[in-house]
């Protein structure tokens, strides 16, 4: 029998992870909350369009009150924002010998792990491109790293299993020993993105721009501090070498890693970050505080000071309560504060 697999949101991650499964024989169900999406996915199938591939996919999908008996194995692909309110409507689905995988953005495996139990959570770090366009509709803007590995380190026959499963989607994914060191290493990448969406200007533009170049070396040194901190080593991606922004790494290193960013963000279908399609389409608050926001404050309990990293979340939140217009003059007071801080 056929090990069946529930992904809790079918949106750009869980959605395309989702059509890739189904497509190649997993037993996958999938949960949204949009009962328009869940309708599409179900009766004529989840389009994933794109440069990496196109097709359709039928993938059963519920919304969550439909959700019925209980699952070994749930991966939790929704906003990060939207983390604890999904581990309580899933909980009762898990089954007791089940595990829940963290197929999202941030340190979201903290949160599963406090509500199901250390034993039930595993670690994902996923960092492929992908926006949810509408009902039935999810583009795959372009391939990215995927690795899977246990929050404690230590490796077993279903982490080994969820790998191969994840080499159907990503054949380039990896099995780690140390997963919170990607997922570290991601959120000095993601610290980045959130600046970007200070502006309507693409990845590319913001990351190329010399005005902007110091705010994203202050965002990446200020998170790989904390993560030192913490005692955690990170790891970087192919597309970000995140040793250049470790203490005392020399300048010129960090400035050719933005500069490769630039290059790296001008080739992919996703111009812009999910941020940005947060604020200027969705108009929805965005993940900054479980994501960038818990760094602030793991780095005032490690002692750690984060004044760009600090500013850089007050500055989304006025986006997203409309105090402040997504534009270059807001991107100055960052600048103005990473000024100041150096």
């Amino acid at each position: 029998m056929r090990t069946p697999i529930l992904i809790w949101g079918a949106g750009a991650i869980g959605g395309t992870l989702g059509a890739y499964w189904a497509r190649a024989g997993l037993n996958v169900t999938m949960v949204d909350i949009v009962a328009e999406h869940a309708e599409a996915c179900s009766r004529q199938g989840l389009a994933i369009t794109g440069p990496v591939e196109e097709f359709r996919q039928v993938v059963p999908t519920v919304t969550p009150d439909k959700v019925v008996g209980t699952w070994p194995i749930i991966v939790l692909a929704v906003k990060a924002q939207a983390t604890e309110a999904a581990l309580e409507a899933l909980k009762p689905h898990l089954a007791a010998d089940g595990y829940v995988l963290s197929a999202q953005n941030g340190l979201n495996e903290i949160a599963i792990a406090k509500a199901v139990g250390e034993a039930r959570t595993m670690g994902c770090f996923v960092n492929f491109g992908a926006d949810w366009l509408g009902p039935g509709d999810v583009l795959y803007g372009n391939r990215g790293a995927v690795v899977v590995g246990e929050i404690d380190g230590v490796t077993q026959d279903r982490t080994r299993q969820m790998f191969e499963w994840l080499k159907l989607f990503e054949p380039d994914s990896v099995l780690t020993e140390n997963i919170w060191g990607y997922l570290w290493g991601k959120l000095a990448y993601g610290a980045m993105l959130f600046a970007t969406a200070l502006t309507p200007d693409s990845m590319s533009a913001n990351f190329a721009d010399p005005r902007r170049v110091a705010v994203f070396e202050r965002l990446g040194r200020e998170v790989m501090a904390v993560t030192k901190a913490r005692g955690v080593e990170p790891i970087g991606f192919p597309e970000f070498d995140v040793a250049a922004f470790l203490p005392g790494a020399p300048e010129h290193r960090a400035r050719e890693v933005i500069a490769s960013l630039a290059v790296y963000t001008s080739k992919t279908a996703k111009t812009h970050s999910g941020i940005y399609r947060d604020l200027a389409i969705r108009k929805r608050k965005t993940e900054v505080d479980p994501q960038i926001g818990i760094i602030g404050k793991l780095g005032r309990k490690a002692g750690v000071a984060t004044p760009a990293i600090d500013t850089l979340v007050t500055l989304i939140h006025d986006i997203e309560d409309g105090r402040r217009p997504m534009a270059f003059e807001t991107f100055q007071v960052l600048i103005d504060a990473c000024d100041g801080a150096a």
